[in-house]
């Protein structure tokens, strides 16, 4: 597993091995070891798999908030798709900042998207599946949003707004400015 930190220093971007023969291929997507080597010590908990239709449909952005916050690790296992992690953490100075890049089945990489830092994605193509670990369970009462294209994010989409396939739920998220983040 090759790891690379980006402009969110915390957040990692992790280009995964594919031992490779005349049957197909083995990865290892995660192991602990491999984690603990990078001082990453999470204890996953649920394993989530999302599958999207079309291209262009945007799920997020989204976190859980304390004390049931959750670190993301996130794949494409079918298609491609752009993916955007916001830091939301009040005191940092990347306040409001946001890293993305393209994830895919080709690429084969994934991201690690740590507590404080809303993530959410746009698939690329149809038919895109998405297969993600957290590292607390899914809590209704902490499941909270930002807008996806709230024009201080600064967030180049690659498929216009007007275009764009959202749930109800993720068109009405507040703005940055009208978050109350929970994030120290």
């Amino acid at each position: 597993m090759n790891i690379a930190n980006v402009s969110l220093s915390e957040v990692k971007i992790m280009n995964l091995k594919k031992n490779k023969d005349s049957r197909g291929f083995l990865s290892e997507v995660y192991t602990r070891r491999a984690f603990e080597a990078e001082g990453d010590e999470i204890d996953f908990v649920q394993d989530n798999h999302s599958f999207s239709v079309k291209k262009g449909t945007v799920r997020g952005l989204h976190f859980q908030t304390p004390p049931v916050a959750q670190y993301k690790l996130v794949r494409v296992v079918r298609g491609s798709m752009f993916d955007v992690v916001v830091d939301l953490r009040r005191s940092s100075f990347s306040y409001g900042r946001h890293v993305s890049v393209v994830l895919s089945a080709a690429a084969w990489n994934q991201v690690l998207v740590p507590i404080g830092f809303a993530h959410g994605f746009m698939t690329l193509e149809d038919d895109t599946e998405v297969a993600y670990k957290v590292s607390d369970y899914y809590s209704p009462d902490h499941d909270k949003g930002l807008l996806w294209n709230d024009p201080v994010l600064g967030i180049q989409w690659p498929v216009p707004a007007k275009e764009a396939l959202l749930s109800e739920r993720d068109r009405a998220h507040p703005r940055l400015a009208e978050l109350e983040s929970p994030f120290a």
